[in-house]
C-alpha cells in the first residue's frame, strides 16, 4: 500500500484481509453484495453450482445462509430460502410450484387477510384461479380437491386469528394423491410445536418477523423444503424476483431462534393461564385457545402437535361484538401494546376486523366469525399476573352498555 496515492489507499486501505484463526463464536455479518476470488474460473464455478461459495449477494450470502441452514434443521428440511418479509417467502414457494394461466390453488377459508389478497391480485392477474374450503372439513376438502385437481393446497397450521388447526397429514395425502403441492403458514406454530414437513407437507413457509426473530426488531421471511428437487424453482424464484433478505436482519432472526424454545415455553405458559382466567369474564363471551378445543378439532390438534403446548396466541370476543366496545378496550391498555404482529417478546393485541383482514370484505369477514368484537391476543413472556391486570381493567372500562342496563333493570334473555 505504500507506493500507492492517498486516493487509492482511502478505498482499498484495511479491506480483504484473511479471515482470522479463530471460528467467530457467533456468525458475523457479512455486509458485502459481492465477494472476490482470487481466479476468475472459481467464480464461474461457483455460479454454476459446482463450487461452494458466494459471489454476489442476491444469489447468497454467508450470514443469510447460516440462518437459512438453521431452519432447515429446525424444521427437518432439505433446505430453506430466506427472503425480505413472510409474503415475499409465500409469493416465492407459490412461483416454486409452478403457477400458471388456468391453474387452481385450493386455500383454506381461514387464510391471513393478506394472502388472500396475494392470490387474488398478484397471482389472479395472470389467470391463477383460488378456490377456497373448510380445511377442517376433511371429508369435503377431498371431494373439492379430485374435483378441481388444483397444483397447490394452501393452509395455515394454526389460522389467524381464529386458532383452526389443520389437520396437516391428512391435508397432504389429498395433495399427493392428485399429484398437488401442500404449502404450510407455520408462523403461529413454529417448529416448536409442530413441523409439517414430517407430516407429508412439501413446503414450509415462516414469516420469521414474528417468532422466530421474537424481538420487534426484524423483517423477514422462510421458506422450507421436504424435498432438494424443489430446490432449483425455488432457488429462481428467489434470485429471479430478488426479495432476499439482508445480512443484518438476517443476524437478528439467526440469534433470535436461539432463545425460541426458552420464549415460547414461557409465551404458552401464559397463554394457556391467560385462557382460562379469561373465560370468568362476563364482558367476554368466547375465549379461543387451542387447549380448549374438542371432538375432531381436539383430535387434529394431537395428530399435528408434537408436544403438550398449544401456542401463545389467544383469541376472543367481547360480549359487545362491537367496533365501538373493541376500540374501548384497546385505548384502555396500559402494559399490552396496540401491535400488529404477533411473536414478539411483549403482549400485543390486534383488531382483526380492520388489522389482519382489514382488506377482506365485511359480508366475508362475518361468514368467517372475524366479528367486530373479536380481539387477537400475542402473549408475551411478561409475568401473566401483570397481562391478566391490564386486560382485565380494560375490559371493565371497555364495557357494554347493553350488559350494564339489562343487569341494572333485571333484564334476562
Amino acid at each position: 500500500m505504500t507506493d500507492l496515492s492517498l486516493a487509492t489507499k482511502f478505498v482499498h486501505a484495511g479491506e480483504r484481509k484473511s479471515a482470522p484463526a479463530g471460528i467467530p463464536a457467533s456468525t458475523p455479518i457479512y455486509a458485502s453484495s459481492s465477494f472476490i476470488h482470487e481466479r476468475v474460473e472459481d467464480i464461474d464455478s461457483i455460479i454454476d453450482g459446482d463450487t461452494t461459495g458466494f459471489v454476489y449477494s442476491r444469489y447468497g450470502n454467508p450470514t443469510v445462509a447460516a440462518f437459512e441452514d438453521a431452519m432447515a434443521a429446525l424444521e427437518n428440511g432439505k433446505f430453506a430460502y430466506a427472503f425480505g418479509s413472510g409474503m415475499a417467502a409465500l409469493h416465492a414457494a407459490l412461483l416454486a410450484c409452478d403457477l400458471s394461466n388456468g391453474s387452481v390453488v385450493l386455500a383454506s377459508k381461514d387464510l391471513y387477510g393478506s394472502t388472500f389478497e396475494l392470490l387474488l391480485t398478484v397471482f389472479g392477474a395472470f389467470g391463477v384461479k383460488t378456490v377456497t374450503e373448510d380445511f377442517n372439513d376433511v371429508a369435503a376438502l377431498r371431494v373439492k380437491a379430485f374435483e378441481l385437481k388444483p397444483r397447490v393446497l394452501l393452509c395455515e397450521t394454526l389460522s389467524n386469528p381464529l386458532l383452526k388447526v389443520c389437520d396437516i397429514e391428512e391435508c397432504a395425502l389429498i395433495a399427493h394423491e392428485i399429484g398437488a403441492k401442500l404449502i404450510v403458514d407455520n408462523t403461529f406454530a413454529t417448529p416448536y410445536l409442530s413441523r409439517p414437513l414430517d407430516l407429508g407437507a412439501d413446503f414450509v413457509v415462516h414469516s420469521a418477523t414474528k417468532y422466530l426473530g421474537g424481538h420487534a426488531d426484524a423483517t423477514g421471511g422462510v421458506v422450507i423444503a421436504k424435498e432438494e428437487f424443489d430446490k432449483p424453482a425455488l432457488l429462481g424464484a428467489l434470485t429471479l424476483a430478488g426479495g432476499v433478505l439482508s445480512p443484518w436482519e438476517a443476524h437478528s432472526l439467526l440469534r433470535g431462534i436461539k432463545t425460541l424454545g426458552l420464549r415460547m415455553e414461557k409465551q404458552c405458559s401464559n397463554a394457556e393461564r391467560l385462557a382460562a382466567q379469561l373465560q370468568k369474564l362476563p364482558q367476554i363471551s368466547e375465549v379461543i385457545y387451542p387447549k380448549l378445543f374438542d371432538g375432531e378439532d381436539a383430535e387434529a390438534l394431537d395428530r399435528t402437535f408434537h408436544g403438550s403446548e398449544f401456542g401463545a396466541i389467544v383469541t376472543i370476543r367481547l360480549a359487545e361484538d362491537t367496533r365501538e366496545a373493541s376500540y374501548r378496550f384497546l385505548n384502555a391498555l396500559n402494559l399490552c401494546t396496540r401491535a400488529a404482529s404477533v411473536g414478539d417478546l411483549f403482549t400485543g393485541i390486534v383488531h382483526p376486523a380492520t388489522a389482519t383482514h382489514r382488506e377482506v370484505s365485511p359480508a366475508k369477514r362475518k361468514q368467517l366469525g372475524i366479528t367486530e368484537g373479536l380481539i387477537r391476543i400475542s402473549v408475551g413472556i411478561e409475568d401473566v399476573n401483570d397481562i391478566l391486570t391490564d386486560i382485565e381493567q380494560a375490559v371493565e372500562k371497555c364495557g357494554s352498555p347493553l350488559i350494564e342496563i339489562e343487569q341494572a333493570v333485571g333484564v334476562s334473555a
